[in-house]
């Protein structure tokens, strides 16, 4: 959800002039606090119009080391007044900082105001990577090899994620890990978001939560650095590769099938395959190539459940922060998603009906 190409590419304007020159005049005098230098100046930060969960601003900074004048491009990513999610800063400021210097290429955080009190709200100061961010770039115009071949990128980039040590990382001392239990501990935790989202009842819902827990599979084996949210809109890209993985505020240790289950959602087929060269059984081949891990094809389809119901759960989030007055994004009643859930699951019980007698996964 967060870009950081610049400015005018990304798009601006959902923050006022004066607005912005307050969080001017915070970044400011934060930025003198930390560098030492009462010279320390900022530009007129720039709200993008990209990101759901969090506000991103860019802006220049400059101040004198001892080395000379330093100047940076930085982006202070910003808790909303309201948001579809909420997750916690401290654990992401820690888990970038441990992924800073491994495989995975992410932006370095600069500084964290995990209490609000620089900023006037939870902030995380980061350096604005190079590349653009573009949601659906493999059903672009470019050649179709070209996209086939990014499309391969992507997945390597999947796969490196859940090939990171995280015990020499210092990821493991982030993030809890749920052992045996990471498909349970998935459907707890999305529970738990619905509950402190839902309006009314939600007999579909319960439904589906009901199914999930008796239709949990094993783990795929040990348990991984899951990002929660890989897609092409939290990718850089510059000249055909990524330069930046983006928005690791859902990132927990668990199951890799999870972030399978994600990125061969079918409600999101446009974002992540391209018809006819790199279809669902493509991607799921590819990582298992990349990782040496089997992706059993009944669990992958029940993480696309869970997938889709965790997507419910962030709209029924999204009306009831806009009905408390935190929110200003109006979200449709997830009527398409419901259907999607039934449909997975009748998918999911003819395909284990049928197993053993020809029926394709």
């Amino acid at each position: 959800m967060l870009s950081t190409h610049s400015a005018a590419e990304a798009g601006t304007g959902t923050g006022t002039g004066t607005e912005a020159a307050g969080l001017r005049d915070r970044l400011r005098a934060w930025l003198a606090d930390e560098t030492g230098d009462p010279h320390a100046a900022v530009s007129l930060p720039a709200r993008t119009t990209m990101g759901f969960s969090r506000e991103n601003w860019f802006f220049d900074a400059s101040w004198t080391t001892t080395g000379g004048r330093r100047e940076v491009r930085l982006v202070a990513r910003r808790d909303p007044a309201g948001s579809v999610l909420d997750s916690d800063r401290t654990v992401e400021a820690a888990l970038l900082r441990a992924l800073h210097g491994t495989r995975a290429p992410v932006p370095a955080l600069h500084w964290a105001d995990l209490t609000g009190v620089r900023a006037g709200r939870p902030t995380l100061v980061m350096d604005r990577m190079p590349g653009d961010c573009r949601p659906f770039i493999l059903a672009g115009p470019q050649p179709e090899d070209e996209r086939v071949a990014l499309a391969g990128r992507f997945c390597d980039e999947l796969a490196a994620i859940h090939g990171l040590d995280t015990t020499a990382s210092g990821i493991a001392d982030v993030l809890p890990d749920p052992g045996a239990g990471a498909a349970h501990a998935a459907v707890d935790h999305w529970e738990a978001e619905l509950r402190k989202a839902q309006l009314g009842p939600e007999p579909e819902l319960e439904y589906v939560l009901a199914w999930l827990r008796t239709t949990a599979p094993p783990g795929s084996g040990p348990n991984v650095l899951v990002h929660g949210d890989f897609k092409p809109g939290n990718l850089l890209i510059r000249d055909g590769r990524v330069t930046a993985v983006l928005d690791w505020e859902t990132a927990h240790l668990g199951d890799p099938l999870e972030d399978v289950g994600w990125v061969t959602n079918p409600l999101r087929a446009r974002e992540h395959l391209v018809p006819g060269r790199w279809e669902r059984e493509e991607l799921i081949a590819g990582w298992e190539r990349r990782t040496g891990r089997v992706a059993d094809r009944r669990a992958v389809r029940w993480w696309n459940v869970l997938a889709n119901l965790k997507l419910t759960v962030l709209v029924l989030a999204g009306q009831k922060a806009l009905l408390d007055g935190r929110y200003d994004r109006i979200t449709q009643t997830p009527v398409t998603l419901t259907k999607l859930l039934f449909e997975l699951i009748r998918t999911y019980e003819r395909e284990r009906r049928g197993h053993g007698k020809g029926a394709s996964a």
